[in-house]
């Protein structure tokens, strides 16, 4: 595919940014998912689960073609292996929506009343997390027209701090979570208690991997000045 290779060369972010539309949609059925767990609509999460399936497989599919078509050598000041690391940590944001669908699979996992909407907060910051740092993405456009430097590095900049700090959030969120889980440990299974905990985990490993992302796009913005 000539014309992709052509594009790198001109416009080396969009085809990060193709991939990243593609993961988007990977955690917009997340998002669907865990709605349909705290509304008690558990017929519904296995045919999400398929959906998911589908659109982790396209996101890999984007994944390979880009790599597969990647010039060895960039004639603009972005370094590749950066460019590598990037799509690779968009896609593991992509299997990990897939991760929490599945296990969401295993077991109809009731959310009790008692953390119910402190999980809901956690769902929701772990995914405005997520939205940063896509709009970190979306923005790299600018740095190709600024040459790298002005006043939309400084606002990249700011973007990927604010997800450094939503990522913070999460974890303090998740900290709440856990105590709350502990207190009423001894009235679930083991299997739904260890359900709880990964499940906890794995959503706020979305925010981890969003941070990962913003601090390896600051990387190579400062390494192509």
């Amino acid at each position: 595919m000539r014309t992709l290779k052509d594009l790198f060369s001109r416009a080396p972010f969009v085809p990060l940014q193709t991939h990243m539309d593609r993961v988007s949609q990977c955690v917009d059925k997340l998002i669907v998912v865990l709605e349909d767990i705290l509304d008690g609509n558990f017929e519904n999460v296995q045919k999400h689960a398929e959906e998911m399936s589908e659109l982790e497989h396209l996101a890999d599919l984007t994944k390979h073609d880009i790599l597969t078509h990647l010039p060895k050598a960039l004639f603009m000041p972005v370094d590749r292996m950066k460019l590598i690391r990037t799509l690779g940590l968009q896609d593991k944001i992509a299997d990990k929506a897939e991760d929490i669908t599945v296990l969401l699979t295993f077991k109809n996992l009731e959310i009790p009343d008692s953390f119910k909407e402190l999980f809901k907060t956690y769902m929701d910051k772990n995914i405005e997390c997520f939205h940063k740092v896509q709009e970190v993405i979306r923005e790299l456009d600018e740095l190709i027209e600024s040459a790298f430097g002005g006043p939309e590095v400084q606002k990249l900049k700011i973007l990927a701090d604010s997800v450094n700090f939503m990522e913070h959030e999460s974890d303090q969120i998740q900290h709440k979570l856990l105590k709350e889980l502990y207190k009423i440990e001894d009235t679930l299974s083991p299997g739904t208690f260890y359900q709880f905990c990964k499940m906890f985990e794995q959503l706020g490993d979305i925010s981890d991997l969003s941070e990962d992302l913003a601090d390896c796009v600051k990387e190579m913005i400062m390494a192509a000045k």
